[in-house]
């Protein structure tokens, strides 16, 4: 039986239809939105098919972190040499290519103002559908279902239940300065690399303060979640191609392992504790437990909505991004912080006398902490230097004025944090160095008042956990400052390289003396 004139008609315009689609993703957006932004003054290097920019942005961070530098080195060259390589060559007003979208990089405070504020316009881009396998959460959302999901997680992150979770904060932190006692011992002194006692340390603090659980009940969320994070760097490596994510490609299918087995995990931990909640026995006092009541009190002042509240899977999203952007934020912090007090021993010096004449002897608490200025003072100045994430993306889905700019509809946005806060034009001639006096008036005083320092984001998206962060940061760099003095280990090798946040690539080797 021949096939019928309509069919081959039929199959004909589905042809060219699928045709013109892929040459129109491929070649002709592209280009149409390349002659946009240099029509504008906007740099970059030409559009080249399919991977554009990917490949030498890989084999430039493959050269990068293949060497260690110096103290008096820019990091910005190792942990972001594309971009700081393109910067270099177009001037601030510039692009690069991922794949076939345009990506514009903002450095202006101004601009950068505007991007985090006019959150309706400057969105978060489509996460790579294996980068979700990592966490979603409130920080991926828009919408109403971010506006949701932050009413709901708020009261996790007010100042009176922050207080309620000091005690688990010095626990963890007390737990760590025993552990490198008796590593010291006798002796009086130890090198150690402190970055895997940080690590726990951080992971403690969010089991502890989120689940009301030990460390080691969480570990293996831990383990599995970092082997995650080193994974959805390399699928953000290539250009991502629809359907590509269904392949059972060998990082495909451990991905997606260890995401069932996340979900798993933290489905345990939750229905137990829903089980509690409803027998009223549960603990309330933990991120977990404020959430899920939160959620419930959200059900019942609905009327039992069905939207209106947080199904167990966002709940477990949730979950997920606690358990890494808590960890992560901090324990980045606390590392750069020992690495450069480390390196600035009179900072040390200033740190630890500051603590000792606000507390003594006695146990940290709420009010002492929130007066710790020098300490402040150097964590804001490692937050500048060091930022976890060292850049932010956005994406505009209609054309969108920008300052002087017009952004076209599909182009990308990025804030490159690590480049604005090293920014010489923001920050003065000695914008590379470590100078924490910068901030003796305050943040405000220190940025003259522009938003050039943001390493929590900003605007009505800023980083919920900020606060949280801050304080665990404080109390375990108080502790470690009243027992023990330290500094660089001839061993220390200066390597910071980006799995998500912004890590010593070959940890932090350091000399711990007993005081």
């Amino acid at each position: 039986m021949g096939v019928s004139l309509p069919a081959i008609f039929i199959l004909l315009v589905t042809i060219v239809t699928l045709g013109w689609r892929i040459l129109n993703w491929l070649w002709v957006t592209p280009k149409y939105l390349e002659r946009r932004l240099r029509e504008q003054g906007l740099a970059g290097n030409s559009y080249r098919l399919l991977s554009g920019d990917l490949k030498d942005s890989s084999l430039m961070s493959k050269q990068a972190i293949s060497k260690p530098i110096t103290f008096s080195d820019d990091i910005s060259p190792r942990v972001l040499p594309f971009v700081h390589h393109t910067v270099k060559t177009y001037g601030k007003n510039c692009f690069m290519w991922v794949g076939p979208k345009p990506r514009v990089f903002i450095m202006d405070p101004e601009q950068i103002k505007d991007i985090l504020t006019k959150i309706g316009l400057f969105q978060k881009p489509h996460i790579n559908p294996l980068s979700r396998l990592l966490a979603l959460g409130v920080v991926a959302y828009e919408g109403e279902k971010w506006a949701k999901h932050r009413k709901i997680i708020n009261p996790a992150f007010r100042i009176e239940k922050l207080k309620d979770m000091l005690h688990a904060f010095y626990q963890s932190s007390n737990d760590m300065i025993s552990q490198w006692g008796r590593l010291i011992g006798e002796e009086g002194s130890c090198e150690l690399d402190v970055w895997p006692y940080i690590e726990n340390l951080s992971g403690d603090v969010i089991s502890r303060s989120a689940f009301g659980s030990s460390y080691t009940e969480g570990k293996r969320i831990f383990q599995l979640q970092k082997e995650q994070a080193e994974l959805v760097v390399k699928a953000v490596q290539s250009v991502y191609i629809p359907g590509w994510r269904f392949l059972p490609t060998k990082l495909n299918k451990r991905m997606k392992e260890i995401a069932r087995e996340v979900r798993t995990l933290l489905k345990e931990i939750i229905d137990k504790r829903e089980r509690e909640r409803k027998a009223g026995n549960a603990a309330n006092d933990d991120l977990l437990g404020i959430l899920l009541e939160s959620n419930s009190r959200e059900l019942q002042e609905s009327g039992n909505e069905k939207n209106a509240a947080m199904s167990i899977t966002d709940v477990i999203e949730e979950c997920k991004l606690f358990y890494f952007a808590g960890q992560e934020t901090t324990s980045v912090l606390l590392v750069w912080t020992m690495i450069l007090l480390s390196k600035y021993p009179n900072w040390q010096v200033r740190a630890r006398e500051e603590v000792l004449q606000v507390f003594g002897k006695n146990k940290p608490d709420f009010d002492g902490l929130n007066h710790l200025k020098v300490v402040t003072m150097i964590l804001h100045e490692v937050l500048r230097l060091y930022p976890p994430l060292i850049w932010m993306n956005r994406l505009v889905d209609k054309e969108t004025k920008l300052g002087n700019l017009t952004i076209p509809a599909g182009v990308l946005i990025a804030l490159p944090t690590i480049l604005v806060q090293r920014d010489c034009e923001l920050w003065g001639d000695n914008a590379k160095e470590f100078d924490p006096e910068r901030f003796s008036e305050g943040v405000s005083k220190a940025t003259r008042g522009q938003l050039s320092f943001f390493p929590f984001g900003g605007g009505p998206r800023i980083c919920i956990g900020q606060n949280f962060a801050m304080m665990e940061a404080k109390m375990a760099l108080t502790l470690i400052l009243r027992h023990f003095s330290f500094e660089l280990s001839p061993s220390y090798t200066h390597a910071p390289f980006t799995i998500i946040t912004l890590q010593p690539q070959f940890g932090a080797h350091i000399v711990l003396h007993k005081l």
